[in-house]
């Protein structure tokens, strides 16, 4: 072949080449945006909301300003170019509204403080009926309502809380605080966070065991049945999916209670003589979540054993292996792909849980998630919501890395 024959043919090829990329490109771009939007862009909110923190920066920017340009030497009260800038703040503010926002900041800082930036900012905006602020100078127009002006606690927790970007959040999240010794961490009364964590990663990994014990031998029975039974055990499983979440777990709690059917029924057939505490416990959170969550663990075991041929089992025999031994050798390696993906997305989902546990458990049942919901719906606190959900999904990654190290992530996956 001549070289001009093979350079055109060299040049269809790679214009093939790049058409079919480009091909490719267009087919995957969908499922891109999808995951940009609905699972990267809500990451790096959730990071940003767990650092920023705007509040102090928008309701006082020449209080912050001039803090900014005190030299270093100067702690505890300002002078008073700092105090004439914050009463400007208070006699200039737009939004009442941008002065809640940093009166709810600075209590975070000390459970007084709300009260004091807002009646501060009410006595500067005050109506027609009302006398205004007397005072020779701006220190002594703010001490004179209210003399925790001049005091330095205040002006501590107001240079802590003025930064547009903190760590208190993330380091609230960790039972931890910042002082003038460093990161420390808080009081022991204070302790809450790292504790339920803990107790969150506990119930859930005890679900998923279970979860795993129960969905193993349902999933080899699965299997193994008849077809007829076979389909009236897939609708068993496939049933909690068709059903509302709320009314699972309100059919659970009329089930469970004290004189539910379960504790009627031991009472009448003489198994017990005082009703169980079945529900409002651990014991309850356990039952509920394990029956929400056995789907999740038995689907993927039953994708992978179906997949198993049978006879890999009888030759295992007809070497002379017992049963057991095959059992261990031959068939148990080859379901590790299921018991990988199953066990962890049980326990992924077990780990975000709130609504289960908040009907069914106790305050000492209560898990990560509830209070993330409490900070994000009750006390519109999103910096903490954030930081909190922040530490869940470090911690669920740090698992998933370890599994994957232990298992692989190919079988995990289900790629192997």
């Amino acid at each position: 072949m001549s070289a001009p024959a093979l350079e055109s043919l060299a040049s269809a090829h790679q214009k093939s080449s790049r058409e079919k990329r480009f091909v490719s490109i267009l087919l995957l771009l969908p499922l891109l945006i999808y995951t940009a939007v609905f699972f990267v862009l809500p990451i790096g909110m959730m990071l940003y909301r767990a650092v920023s923190n705007p509040e102090l920066v928008q309701a006082f920017p020449r209080t912050v300003q001039a803090l900014e340009q005190r030299s270093d030497d100067t702690l505890g009260v300002p002078d008073d170019g700092v105090f004439e800038a914050i009463e400007q703040d208070f006699i200039h503010v737009k939004n009442m509204g941008v002065m809640g926002e940093a009166a709810r900041r600075m209590n975070y800082e000390n459970s007084g403080y709300r009260f004091l930036i807002t009646a501060t900012a009410r006595r500067y905006q005050w109506p027609a009926n009302q006398q205004p602020v007397s005072g020779e100078s701006p220190r002594a127009r703010l001490t004179a309502i209210d003399p925790r002006w001049s005091t330095p606690e205040l002006w501590e927790a107001f240079e802590r809380a003025s930064p547009a970007y903190t760590s208190y959040y993330l380091l609230s999240a960790l039972d931890l605080e910042r002082t003038a010794h460093g990161i420390q961490r808080v009081e022991p009364d204070k302790r809450v966070y790292l504790d339920l964590t803990f107790k969150t990663l506990k119930i859930a990994f005890i679900v998923s065991v279970l979860c795993l014990l129960l969905g193993f031998p349902f999933a080899v029975l699965l299997v193994k049945a008849s077809r007829p039974f076979q389909m009236l055990l897939i609708l068993a499983v496939m049933l909690p999916f068709w059903t509302s979440l709320l009314a699972r777990t309100t059919a659970w709690i009329v089930v469970l209670q004290e004189k539910g059917i379960v504790n009627t029924l031991l009472l009448k057939l003489g198994l017990i003589e005082h009703p169980l505490p079945l529900i409002f416990d651990a014991l309850g959170v356990y039952i509920v979540m394990v029956h929400i969550l056995l789907p999740f663990t038995v689907l993927p075991l039953y994708s992978v054993m179906k997949g198993i041929p049978a006879h890999y089992m009888r030759a295992s025999g007809s070497l002379g292996a017992h049963p057991v031994r095959g059992y261990l050798h031959v068939y148990l390696p080859m379901t590790l792909t299921g018991i990988g993906s199953g066990t962890l997305l049980t326990f992924i989902v077990a780990a975000g849980y709130y609504v289960t546990p908040t009907l069914v458990g106790s305050a000492r049942e209560q898990m990560l998630g509830y209070f993330i919901a409490f900070y994000t719906n009750t006390t519109v606190n999103w910096g903490m919501a954030s930081a909190l959900g922040l530490v869940l999904i470090l911690c669920v990654m740090a698992i998933y890395l370890v599994a994957a190290r232990l298992v692989g992530i190919r079988q995990i996956a289900g790629l192997k």
